[in-house]
């Protein structure tokens, strides 16, 4: 077949040759920034060539992450080369904050070992691991792979019944705990943790330092090949949990090719190398930390630093003395840093580029000119979902973007990502009332964004929630374009403008970020509604000037004769303390008149969301709040508004 040519204009045929080449580039690289060409062939190319390594995995019956793992350790190329480190802890000064591949190995393969020999753990088996960010998180977790089981991520800032709630739905048999978090196991703990009717019961062990020290001192084991056979990319790797609009925690079946598209895809999208230092303050049991973090280390044997915590006093000091060039981030935190005091590291850091989600736009510029960061780059997903999207941005283009689709890709697979439009009354996709199918939104309309499944094998890429079917089938919807079809339901707001570029918009329904973590209003509703002097709570999110997400607040109405001046403050605020994540804690109370409910009985949210925590908005409803190190809720003024309003409060 012989391809036409295209004629140019009598302008450019005309030019000689010195001044159409450079002006034939000019077009390309126009047609290039416009349709994304370049970016669209390294994606296609990658997402093929990493469908390929997975299936390669498979037939040599080596998903597991562990050999990747093992790979390096043994390779003399990476074997004395950084695989872990900390930053130092200036309480423990000779404290050793560096591990090598091999020293790491060996490490994790003695904790298999009492693992195996104590505990009896097994392939298939389900483990729950409750820790904070520590060199320990990583042991536990690769020697569970190494011996063929899964570990149960437990959130460490959950207390009471989500912390209980999350072992028991878990079913493991087995909690190894951080002797940091050993207050959390309370009487009602440790009897819901019994013997139940049947028997069953799960048993505790605290990992304190007399006990790692015992561990170190073992021999290291290696299980055979055979525990961790017959692994398939679609099986669960690792149970993680997310909030839900159900009140209680749900675990994401994580599947094998997470931690593999975060040793295969992720490395390649950084284009990190082995001189690379990749610094995450993240919590290791959400996956971005774990998943997009420690196993990027697998892809090209670079290092991972992982702090404790995330503070901004210290932050680009521990980046900048740990040697780090990559830097994990989330909204939140950067803004932070951009508006904490000016430190001797802002620029004296390595650093070549930041990688995480939720930058906003008004922060995104303001960071990379504070830190001297060359390179963000911007992701979005969720640990159960289907598919992700991210944006690469040495310039402006992209700020506050979290995904591009360019002509290529769009062609390709434009079908398995879309947005639909959005019924705000049901907060469900909108239904076309001739065809009863969903309506695809505009360019630069708001809607939900969803993600194709085969309807034959939904499993295939979405492995839902682990015992909880009814939570996983509400993620699916069918009969969307056509009957039959099936679809995976983001719960999030997204738009899609002219250039290409994807725009985050809001959470779908009540559950609302702060923080960055997801905030459930079910949950902090149970917590608040079991104190004595409360007998409403009606939990919403609110956004605040100057603040990513959305703070949390309780519409409340307290039993008769009680009031919010005095102790009532102080033990709402100590109750909702023990009882909630502290970034799920309400920063606002709304003592309310009179309660506005439906028909039937459900509690209306939008007009007091709208309202806000602005006093002039609220009418005769007395405001209170928890400021910053407070220990107690007080009153809330117009001037507290004020502070916030002009970007003094820092919440």
């Amino acid at each position: 077949m012989k391809i036409p040519s295209i004629p140019l204009p009598r302008s450019l045929r005309e030019l000689p040759l010195t001044h159409s080449l450079p002006a034939a580039g000019a077009i390309l690289a126009y047609l290039n920034a416009k349709y994304h060409f370049s970016a669209d062939i390294w994606g296609v190319y990658t997402a093929i060539s990493f469908q390929a390594y997975t299936s390669r995995l498979e037939k040599q019956d080596r998903v597991n992450s562990f050999y990747r793992f093992e790979e390096f350790a043994k390779n003399p190329k990476f074997t004395n080369r950084p695989f872990l480190a900390v930053p130092k802890n200036e309480e423990q000064p000779n404290a050793k904050t560096e591990w090598t591949w091999g020293e790491a190995y060996d490490i994790v393969l003695q904790y298999a070992r009492w693992l195996k020999e104590t505990y009896g753990v097994k392939r298939n088996e389900i483990i729950a691991m409750d820790f904070r960010n520590s060199e320990q998180f990583v042991w536990i977790w690769f020697a569970l792979w190494s011996l063929g089981a899964s570990p149960a991520f437990i959130n460490s800032n959950l207390q009471d019944n989500a912390f209980i709630h999350c072992v028991k739905v878990s079913t493991t048999r087995l909690l190894v705990l951080d002797h940091g978090l050993s207050d959390i196991l309370t009487e009602e703990a440790k009897s819901q943790f019994g013997p139940d009717e049947k028997g069953r019961a799960i048993e505790t062990v605290i990992l304190d330092p007399s006990l790692q020290s015992q561990i170190l001192a073992l021999e290291p084991y290696r299980a055979p090949d055979s525990e961790r056979s017959g692994i398939l990319a679609k099986d669960a790797a690792i149970l993680i949990y997310t909030s839900g609009t159900t009140g209680l925690p749900k675990a994401a079946n994580v599947s094998w090719t997470k931690p593999i598209s975060g040793e295969y895809f992720f490395p390649r999208l950084l284009a990190l190398t082995a001189e690379d230092r990749y610094f995450t303050a993240m919590p290791l049991y959400h996956s971005s930390a774990s998943l997009l973090g420690v196993c990027q280390s697998l892809g090209f044997g670079s290092a991972t630093i992982v702090a404790q915590k995330f503070s901004p006093r210290t932050q680009m000091k521990q980046v900048t003395e740990t040697n780090a060039t990559v830097m994990q981030y989330i909204g939140e935190m950067c803004r932070y840093l951009v508006t904490s005091p000016p430190t001797p590291w802002d620029k004296a850091h390595k650093l070549r580029l930041a990688f995480g989600n939720g930058m906003r736009p008004d922060v995104w510029q303001k960071f990379k000119d504070r830190y001297a960061i060359p390179t963000v780059c911007e992701f979005y997903g969720a640990t159960e979902a289907p598919g992700a999207s991210m944006v690469y941005s040495n310039n402006d283009f992209y700020r506050g973007a979290i995904g591009r689709q360019g002509l290529i890709t769009r062609t390709l697979f434009g079908g398995t990502q879309v947005i639909v439009k959005h019924d705000h009354e049901t907060d469900t996709p909108l239904k076309d009332p001739k065809t009863g199918f969903c309506i695809k939104a505009d360019t630069n309309e708001p809607g939900e964004l969803l993600y194709w499944l085969d309807p034959a094998n939904i499993s295939d890429k979405f492995q839902g929630y682990y015992g909880n079917d009814k939570a996983s089938s509400s993620k699916i919807i069918k009969d969307v374009f056509q009957k039959g079809d099936a679809w995976y339901r983001s719960g999030d707001l997204q738009r899609r403008d002219a250039d290409g570029r994807w725009w985050f918009i809001d959470r779908i329904g009540d559950t609302f970020r702060w923080k960055g973590e997801n905030v459930s209003t079910a949950e902090v509703s149970e917590a608040l509604g079991s104190h004595a002097a409360l007998k409403e709570a009606n939990v919403y999110g609110i956004q605040l000037p100057n603040h990513d997400g959305r703070a949390g607040c309780a519409a409340i109405g307290l039993t008769e004769g009680q009031s919010l001046d005095g102790q009532l403050g102080a033990d709402l605020a100590s109750h909702a303390r023990r009882r909630l994540p502290r970034y799920a804690v309400p920063l606002f109370l709304r003592l309310m008149k009179e309660f506005e409910i439906t028909g039937t009985l459900k509690h209306q949210k939008v007009a007091l969301r709208n309202e806000g925590a602005d006093p002039s908005k609220t009418g005769e409803d007395e405001l209170f709040w928890l400021p910053p190190g407070s220990d107690k809720y007080v009153r809330f003024t117009k001037g507290d508004w004020e502070s916030i309003a002009g970007g003094r409060a820092k919440l």
